[in-house]
C-alpha cells in the first residue's frame, strides 16, 4: 500500500501537471490548425470568387491593408484604382477578408435593385446599440418594418418637423454670433452636430433637450455622442474588430455603459408614451398634438394583423433613427459648408435665392423648400463630393451576374462609392449644373446615390434632404461662409465622411440683408 501510495504522491506531483499542460499544448495546436484551415479555404474560396475581377496587388498577409494610410489619401487611391480598373476591384483585409469594390452605375444598379442583406463587417459594431432596426435588419423582419414606418416618412408627417429643424438651426447660429465679430476659424462639425442632434430629439420623442446650450449635462445626449465616438474609433482599430478583445478594454466598458444608458432612457420614454396612450384622457390629448413624432407613429404601427412592434423592436428603431438621423446629416451639413466656402460664387447665388424667397422672413416654412432649385442642386453636388455614408455594404446571399457576364458567388461581400470619370466629367470639379434636369435625365439613376437606392434606400432620405435645405437657407441668409486658408480637412472614410483634422471656417455677417 505504501508503495502504490508513493507512486501516487509521485503522479500528482510531477506527472499530473505534465499531462495537463500537455493536453493543453495539443488543444492549442489543434485550434491554430483549424483556424489556419479555415483561412486558407476561406482565402482560395474568395481568390476564385473575384479571379474575373483584376484589382490592384495585395501583400498574401496584410492583404491592401498597409496602402490606406489614414492621411487623408485613401480616397484619393480608390478614385485612381477605379480609373485603372473598370467597373469593379478587389479589396483584401489580411488573408482572408476581401470585398468587391464597385464604382461604375451599372453594377451598381445590379446590387442595389436585389434585397441582398447589408455586409456586418462595420454594421454589426452597432447592433448591440440599435438592435435589429431598419439599417441593419433583413428578410422579413426588415420587411415588415420598413412596410410599416413607410408611412411615417410621408410628406404631410414631415411637413411640421421644418419649424422643429429651423428653431434647432436658429439656435445654433446665434451661437455662431461671436465667431462673426472675432473672425475666427472654428470646428463645425461638433456644432453642426449637435443641432441635428437637437433636431432628432424635438422630431423623434418631442422633446426639448437643449443639447446645443447644456450638452454636457444631459446624460442620454453625452451616451450618444460616446457611442458614436467608440463605434467609430472601433471601425479604425483592428484589434477592436475582435468582440472578445474589444468587450474586455476599457473602451469597451465604455461602450457597454453608454449603451445601458442609452437603452434606458429610450425604453423609458416608450413606457410613459404608451402609459399615456393607455390613458384616454390623455390619448385625446395626444390626438390634438400640432405634429406626430417619429415614436408616436411606431405606436400607432399596425399591419396587415392589426399587430404593432413589440417593445424591442420600437427601441431598435428609435435608437436606428436617432444614430442615422443625426450623424449622417450633420456630416452631409458640415461638408456642404465647408464646398460652399470654397465655393464663393456659388455661395452668392444661393443667398441671393434664398433672400429672394424669404423676403426678409427670419424663418423658412415648408412651401419654401422647393423654391431654391439651385440651393438644392449645390447640396446635391456636395452630397455627390462628399456622400456622408461612403461606402453600401452588402453580403450576397445568392450569385450574381453583372452586365457584362462577370459572376459572384454567394458570401460575397460588395462596396460601392461615388467618382467615376466615366460617368461624371471632371469628377472632383463642384459643379452643381450637373443636376439640372436634363443633365440628370442623361445618366443613370444609380450614378448618384448618396442615400443608397432601390428597395434598401434610406427611409428617411427627404427628412434629411429637407434639414439639409433648412439649414443652409438659414446659414446663408445669416452668414457668409469663408474657407479658412490654415485648415485644409482631409477626408477619412468610417462609418460616415469624416476629416481627421476637423472642418474649419470662418464667417461674417450678410451686410445690407434685405
Amino acid at each position: 500500500m505504501e508503495v502504490f501510495s508513493h507512486f501516487g504522491d509521485i503522479w500528482k506531483r510531477y506527472l499530473e501537471p505534465f499531462r495537463f499542460y500537455h493536453l493543453f499544448g495539443v488543444v492549442c495546436v489543434i485550434y491554430i490548425a483549424m483556424t489556419l484551415t479555415k483561412v486558407i479555404l476561406q482565402r482560395k474560396r474568395l481568390m476564385r470568387a473575384f479571379e474575373q475581377f483584376p484589382g490592384p496587388p495585395a501583400h498574401w498577409l496584410f492583404g491592401n491593408v498597409n496602402d490606406f494610410l489614414q492621411d487623408g489619401t485613401d480616397l484619393d487611391k480608390i478614385t485612381k484604382w477605379g480609373e485603372k480598373y473598370p467597373y469593379a476591384f478587389p479589396l483584401w483585409f489580411g488573408p482572408a477578408i476581401s470585398i468587391l469594390n464597385i464604382h461604375h452605375p451599372a453594377y451598381v444598379k445590379t446590387i442595389l435593385a436585389s434585397t441582398e442583406p447589408k455586409d456586418d463587417f462595420a454594421y454589426r459594431f452597432l447592433t448591440s446599440w440599435i438592435g435589429e432596426g431598419l439599417l441593419v435588419s433583413a428578410g422579413q423582419r426588415w420587411f415588415r418594418h420598413r412596410r410599416l414606418l413607410t408611412p411615417g416618412f410621408h410628406y404631410d408627417i414631415l411637413k411640421p418637423y421644418v419649424k422643429l429643424m429651423a428653431d434647432s438651426a436658429k439656435i445654433m447660429l446665434d451661437k455662431w454670433e461671436t465667431y462673426a465679430k472675432t473672425k475666427e476659424s472654428f470646428e463645425l462639425f461638433q456644432h453642426v452636430s449637435l443641432m441635428t442632434l437637437d433636431s432628432i430629439m424635438k422630431c423623434a420623442f418631442s422633446c426639448d433637450s437643449n443639447c446645443q446650450t447644456e450638452s454636457g449635462t444631459n446624460t442620454y445626449i453625452k451616451a450618444v455622442y460616446e457611442l458614436c465616438d467608440l463605434v467609430n474609433f472601433r471601425f479604425r482599430m483592428f484589434p477592436y474588430h475582435s468582440d472578445i478583445i474589444f468587450y474586455l478594454s476599457p473602451h469597451g466598458y465604455r461602450y457597454r455603459r453608454a449603451c445601458r444608458i442609452a437603452h434606458s432612457h429610450t425604453e423609458e420614454v416608450i413606457r410613459k408614451r404608451k402609459e399615456a396612450l393607455a390613458n384616454e384622457k390623455e390619448q385625446d390629448l395626444t390626438q390634438k398634438k400640432k405634429y406626430f413624432d417619429f415614436l408616436d407613429i411606431l405606436l400607432h404601427a399596425r399591419d396587415e394583423k392589426q399587430q404593432g412592434l413589440s417593445d424591442e423592436d420600437m427601441r431598435a428603431e428609435v435608437d436606428t433613427f436617432m444614430f442615422e438621423g443625426h450623424d449622417t446629416t450633420a456630416c452631409g451639413l458640415a461638408w456642404i459648408m465647408y464646398t460652399l466656402a470654397n465655393n464663393p460664387e456659388h455661395q452668392e447665388k444661393c443667398r441671393k435665392e434664398i433672400q429672394q424667397v424669404l423676403k426678409g422672413k427670419d424663418t423658412i416654412d415648408w412651401e419654401d423648400l422647393n423654391k431654391i432649385p439651385y440651393t438644392t442642386m449645390c447640396i446635391k453636388e456636395s452630397l455627390r463630393l462628399h456622400p456622408p455614408v461612403p461606402g453600401m455594404a452588402r453580403m450576397l446571399t445568392k450569385p450574381m451576374t453583372f452586365f457584362d457576364g462577370r459572376t459572384l458567388p454567394e458570401g460575397t461581400s460588395v462596396y460601392g462609392i461615388h467618382r467615376n470619370a466615366l460617368v461624371w466629367e471632371n469628377p472632383h470639379v463642384f459643379d452643381p449644373l450637373r443636376f439640372l434636369p436634363e443633365n440628370t435625365a442623361k445618366r443613370s439613376p444609380h450614378a448618384f446615390v448618396p442615400f443608397s437606392a432601390g428597395p434598401r434606400n434610406c427611409i428617411g432620405q427627404n427628412f434629411a434632404m429637407n434639414e439639409m435645405k433648412v439649414v443652409v437657407a438659414l446659414t446663408l441668409k445669416k452668414y457668409i461662409l469663408i474657407k479658412d486658408p490654415d485648415h485644409t480637412p482631409k477626408m477619412i472614410p468610417r462609418l460616415v465622411l469624416r476629416s481627421i483634422n476637423g472642418i474649419n471656417l470662418k464667417i461674417r455677417f450678410v451686410e445690407n440683408e434685405p
